[in-house]
């Protein structure tokens, strides 16, 4: 069974104390919905640490925390395309030894190589669309739950995509994983629908992101909203009035949106 769909609140708005005090992890924190998500959390309190496989980008991420006066984050680095489970457990060890909790997680982070038939995707893409897309979030919560259990209120975000366009053809091994990770979502929320800690789905409306751009060819990029908003969304899913819609999917899209039409691939490569 999908798991419930619920609506932003029209009157909510997030400020410097939304998160404060959490230390929030954000994966594929180097661009699109990703780095949106980290600036946002930062600017609403929390200590943001950034992963994703490079470097570089998260230390321009980092300045830009920095520069719009949040609290100073950290940097993770972590290539969800190859990390065993080891080195997963790795980074939530660093996390906890530099910071001594978690109280969040957005899986931001996604592959997707383009659109192709089923029968025609490359053995390898379709190993990284399983891997970074489905596989990697799952081993990632399984390696920061005990800390996210110690705290008092914590949450895991994971971000979908549109179920009934990604279950069409040419979407390939991206559909299928963001398919699963939605059945995931369900079966993390039914083992912890009790205790501090929430599991929630994400699902973004359009957003101009380089991996929209693979999917939706010939479209006018300016013309599409910024990550801003759905980053927005997530900062409420990690605060404290997220426990209203625990275990329920925030559905992002406009009302009444067309199958045909979505967020696209939202989040950043791993």
């Amino acid at each position: 069974m999908a798991p419930p769909m619920a609506r932003l609140p029209a009157d909510w708005s997030a400020d410097g104390a939304t998160l404060a005090g959490r230390v929030v992890l954000v994966t594929g924190a180097n661009g699109g919905l990703g780095r949106a998500t980290a600036l946002a959390c930062a600017v609403a309190g929390a200590r943001v640490v950034l992963s994703a496989r490079k470097v570089r980008p998260l230390e321009q991420v980092y300045d830009a925390i920095v520069a719009a006066g949040g609290p100073e984050p950290a940097i993770c680095p972590l290539d969800l395309a190859s990390a065993s489970p080891a080195q997963h457990d790795e980074l939530a060890d660093a996390v906890g030894t530099a910071f001594g909790r978690l109280d969040g997680i957005v899986h931001a982070a996604a592959h997707f190589a383009g659109l192709t038939p089923l029968m025609m995707e490359d053995a390898e893409e379709w190993l990284l669309d399983l891997q970074v897309n489905i596989t990697a979030p799952l081993w990632l919560t399984r390696a920061c739950l005990p800390l996210l259990q110690a705290a008092p209120d914590s949450a895991v975000v994971f971000v979908l995509d549109h179920p009934e366009r990604t279950a069409r053809a040419h979407w390939g091994g991206y559909g299928v994983a963001k398919g699963a990770l939605q059945r995931v979502l369900a079966i993390l929320h039914d083992e912890h629908d009790e205790g501090p800690l929430r599991i929630h789905g994400l699902l973004p409306a359009p957003m101009r992101t380089a991996l929209r751009r693979m999917a939706w060819f010939g479209e006018d990029t300016m013309k599409v909203p910024t990550p801003e908003a759905s980053a927005a969304a997530a900062v409420y899913l990690l605060g404290a009035a997220g426990a209203t819609v625990r275990g329920q999917v925030l559905d992002l899209r406009p009302p009444h949106a067309d199958a045909g039409a979505g967020a696209g691939p939202p989040g950043a490569s791993a």
